[in-house]
Formats: structure tokens, sequence, C-alpha cells
């Protein structure tokens, strides 16, 4: 389906069948997204939903023009993270111990051929694993391509902590890789 002016606008006056086919279009491209932020599909599917209306009630302020496809990933991103601040129930500082410098060359780690060749679910489901903020950290800044300032905006958090979390994700990830390396090494002998 490509989405149309005309397709917008019959979403506008809030036409059922276009809303319901707009939604079963928007489940399988946002979908996957919301799976990256949530640790279970009910999770996932109520996020999805929440992002959805957003992106209904957005389509009265854009013009019919717009490229429908980044502006809604942005928007469902966006309503992913501003659920994720609402329910936010305790804000964690962490202290500025190791210098600018050590956090830049910890989180340039080496690539592992472990990760090459795990298939993406793999990776998605072990970032799944990681504590909640530290894995909003990793697929911002990994998946999305959002900078460590922006992250820091977002995540209202500093620019020093986004890199702290992403350095934390990259060790705990490198350790998860590692481990299932072992065991599939252990598997074949």
């Amino acid at each position: 389906m490509n989405v149309t002016p005309e397709i917008i606008e019959s979403c506008r006056r809030n036409d059922r069948k276009t809303v319901n086919l707009m939604y079963e279009y928007c489940f399988g491209m946002l979908m996957p997204v919301c799976f990256r932020y949530n640790k279970n599909e009910e999770d996932a599917r109520a996020a999805y939903n929440q992002g959805f209306l957003k992106i209904l009630k957005g389509l009265n302020k854009v013009e019919d023009t717009i490229n429908f496809n980044p502006w809604a990933k942005r928007i469902m991103v966006n309503s992913l993270i501003d659920e994720y601040r609402k329910n936010k129930k305790y804000t964690t500082q962490i202290a500025k111990s190791d210098s600018e410098s050590e956090l830049d060359y910890h989180s340039q780690g080496e690539v592992n051929d472990a990760e090459s060749n795990l298939g993406y679910e793999n990776i998605i489901r072990l970032v799944k694993e990681l504590p909640a903020t530290t894995s909003k950290v990793f697929n911002l800044y990994v998946i999305e391509g959002y900078s460590h300032k922006e992250i820091g905006v977002l995540l209202e958090m500093s620019e020093g902590t986004s890199k702290w979390h992403l350095s934390t994700a990259r060790k705990e990830l490198r350790g998860k890789l590692e481990q299932l390396e072992n065991q599939n090494q252990r598997m074949v002998i």
C-alpha cells in the first residue's frame, strides 16, 4: 500500500475502512520498532496502539505531501520514548567517574564474529535482556541513529550517562555473545 494524499484525507475524516487499512499497513512497518523497545508482545502491542493513535491525530497537522513512512516511524519512536519517560519509576543518576576519553574508548568496541553470524532476532532478544534504560540508549544510538546529545535530551540524562549506558550495553552484549559462541562450540564438539 502506498499512503496517498487521498488515504490521509480519508483517515482525517475518520473513515473506518481506511483507518483499518492504515492500521494494518503501519502494523507491519512499526511493530518491529515497538518490539525493540518492549520486552514482551503485550507491551509492544499496547505501545503500538498508543503510537498509532498519535499518528492518526498527527495527520490533521501535516501536509498531504508528507513522506509518510519516515514521519510515522519518527512519531512511533517519540511515542515510545514518551511512554518510557512516563513510566520511569525512579531516576538513576550515574556519577561521572570515568573521563570522557575513557567513555569514548569503551564505547568503541570491536565487532565480534559472533555478532555478524548471529541473526537479527537473536541480537534483538539479547538487547531486550539488557536493563531498560541501557536497552533504550542502545536502540536509540545504534538502531535509530540518534546522537548521545539527542538521547540525553529525550531520556532526560546527561550525554556522559548516555555514553555510559551504550558502553555498558556493548560490554554486556559482548559477554552474552561470547557465551552463545562457547555454547555453540560445545554443541559442535
